[in-house]
């Protein structure tokens, strides 16, 4: 509250408590006052009037509240100063509080009552806030009252913006202060009533957009039938957010374009998300109303320039009478084709369009054709019917959507399942398969390993016999080599991979009395070894051919006394066979014994060395 030089309180811009916001629904659903209590205050409705069209001269005329400076002087803007004459009753007590309740005044305006200022709000000399948006209430003293009192209502009005005077209410506090509460409740608290309404629904729809898709058609897509209800419902917050702002954040006439702006938007969004509600998304004549709500919503900012900003208000009257017509027609169509189909959300919506179309004539003819000076528009809460329908289909699509998507989640789960089921089976099957191509693998190369190691000792020890040349201990030799090569294969199955120590251990046992009986001293030197882990099986049988045929090559061509075999861990493991005897020109052709250890060298990625003279030959076997 805010008081003056003389004491006065302004409730017209004071913060309503609790207790005020109850009291003011009571007095909405309860009838103001009793016939007693409605004597104690008077109704204000002769004036003096001196009015400036346009800045121009000033002009005496005698009047009667309200006064509507719109229908009076449609398409100008001006000033007024209202003189107001009313006698007060003498036995009034000096201790009782009285108040002045003013339904409208404004654009700006200054009162004054016996030369003292009441209130002002804005300024008379150019345009600022819009104080006829909001009743007003100014709390009397009964000292400042006197038997003859002179009421002065100065007033600044803009082009289109609704300004004038309405009939003014004085008397005690208890009998006036509730009518200005019934007022400021329909025309305030409930206008933030249904912002935040609107606004909730409209963020929830958005929310449903911007997370859900349209399963009926393309998976993947949004749904557009709940950004048209969204958008509706944000337009309509916008459009009836208006009589909240007293102090637009734009000059005027651009802040008065604005709500026409957003009822343009809020018509066609909401033609879009009734005909999406119907169905009716392939019907051209759906279709080609649509266009025309668009083409409408597109105009309303020009026609709306035109009636605020250059004084054509007919422009906007006419695109009121418009979009009324439209609707009409439109109700009409929807509610007969929604009785027909017999569906409980279409019949809903149809029950709010004609709701929405029966007031919003009542507001036309209210605002735009009756000269009198209606306080409030009806449609900002017959809108809630709207909001109310749009919240419904929103919810009940959502359930649907929600319903389908746990459907698909069901089906794509027993899918999943039933895929799990045959990967498990082929996964089985293709176990099975690898262990028996495993098991033909290993056989295949059992047998590969005998034909190249026992078979090819055999068939030369059946040509050693066939030709009659080889003596009996040639022939033994290589019956043995064949033997040994048996043993070895077989012992190469037990072998863990990359232990080389272990292979060289088994060549030892395998080799060691035909090295002693064939009077070669075998010496060995062997470090403790880490296994190789590249080393698999297959490489392991690699290395266990070359050091077979190495040393087979030792007892049966070297002549040699002393045979040493070292193995360190250097970059690896590096194998060394060093041998005393009569030596080889490694410069020669190499034979296939030589050509199979070089082979066998490059399949398990080891480097072969070779240096050979009387005396001293080496073979020496990198593995990194």
């Amino acid at each position: 509250m805010r008081p003056s030089k003389w004491g006065f309180c302004e409730h017209g811009t004071r913060v309503v408590s609790l207790r005020n916001v109850v009291l003011c629904w009571l007095l909405v659903c309860v009838p103001v006052w009793a016939n007693a209590v409605q004597q104690d205050f008077a109704e204000l409705k002769a004036a003096t009037a001196t009015v400036q069209i346009d800045g121009g001269e000033g002009r005496t005329v005698t009047t009667t509240l309200p006064y509507v400076w719109d229908v009076l002087h449609r398409g100008h803007s001006g000033s007024a100063r209202f003189e107001i004459l009313f006698d007060f009753p003498v036995m009034a007590r000096s201790d009782e509080l009285y108040g002045l309740y003013i339904p409208r005044v404004g654009n700006n305006y200054d009162i004054w009552l016996n030369g003292a200022l009441l209130d002002r709000e804005g300024n008379l000399d150019r345009s600022g806030p819009d104080s006829a948006q909001k009743p007003r209430y100014l709390s009397l003293p009964a000292d400042l009252l006197q038997t003859r009192n002179m009421l002065t209502v100065h007033i600044r009005t803009d082009i289109g913006r609704r300004g004038g005077l309405s009939t003014l209410f004085l008397g005690k506090e208890a009998a006036v202060y509730p009518m200005y509460m019934r007022a400021y409740g329909w025309r305030v608290l409930g206008t933030e009533l249904v912002v935040g309404f609107s606004l909730f629904v409209g963020l929830m729809a958005l929310a449903f957009w911007a997370t859900q898709v349209d399963l009926s058609r393309n998976v993947g897509r949004r749904d557009s039938f709940y950004l048209f209800a969204g958008l509706a419902e944000l337009s309509w917050t916008v459009r009836v957010g208006d009589v909240l702002v007293e102090r637009p954040p734009l000059d005027w006439p651009w802040w008065g374009i604005v709500p026409v702006m957003a009822l343009g938007a809020w018509l066609y969004c909401m033609t879009q998300f009734c005909i999406r509600a119907a169905g009716w998304t392939q019907q051209p004549v759906a279709l080609a109303f649509g266009r025309w709500v668009g083409v409408l919503a597109v105009f309303s900012p020009v026609l709306a320039c035109l009636a605020l900003g250059f004084g054509r208000p007919l422009a906007l009257t006419g695109w009121y009478a418009a979009v009324l017509a439209s609707f009409l027609l439109f109700s009409f169509v929807f509610v007969v084709r929604s009785v027909r189909e017999a569906d409980g959300s279409r019949r809903l919506i149809a029950l709010a369009i004609l709701v929405n179309v029966a007031v919003g004539l009542r507001d036309f003819y209210a605002f735009r054709v009756d000269p009198g000076y209606p306080d409030n528009s009806y449609m900002r809460y017959s809108s809630v019917v709207f909001g109310l329908a749009l919240a419904y289909m929103v919810l009940a699509r959502f359930k649907e959507a929600s319903a389908q998507a746990r459907d698909l989640l069901a089906n794509l789960a027993a899918r999943v399942s039933e895929k799990e089921m045959a990967l498990q089976q082929s996964y089985l099957q293709v176990e099975q398969m690898a262990r028996e191509q495993e098991r033909a693998s290993e056989r295949t190369r059992i047998l590969r390993d005998m034909h190249d190691g026992v078979g090819s000792h055999i068939s030369a020890a059946i040509r050693q016999l066939q030709s009659g040349k080889a003596s009996q201990a040639e022939v033994l030799q290589t019956l043995r080599d064949s033997m040994d090569q048996l043993k070895l294969t077989i012992d190469a199955m037990h072998l863990p991979p990359g232990d080389v120590a272990a292979l060289l251990a088994n060549l030892r046992y395998r080799l060691a009395p035909r090295f002693a009986a064939s009077d070669i001293e075998l010496l060995w030197e062997v470090d403790v070894l880490q296994p190789l882990v590249r080393l698999d099986a297959q490489a392991m049988r690699q290395l266990q051919f070359m050091l077979f045929e190495a040393l087979s090559n030792v007892l049966q061509h070297a002549r040699a006394r002393v045979l040493r075999i070292e193995a360190v861990a250097h970059e690896g493991v590096r194998l060394r066979i060093i041998d005393d005897g009569q030596g080889f020109d490694v410069q020669a052709p190499w034979r296939k014994g030589l050509l199979s250890l070089r082979d066998r060298a490059l399949a398990i990625g080891a480097t072969l060395t070779i240096s050979s003279q009387p005396g001293r030959t080496i073979l020496e076997v990198q593995l990194r």
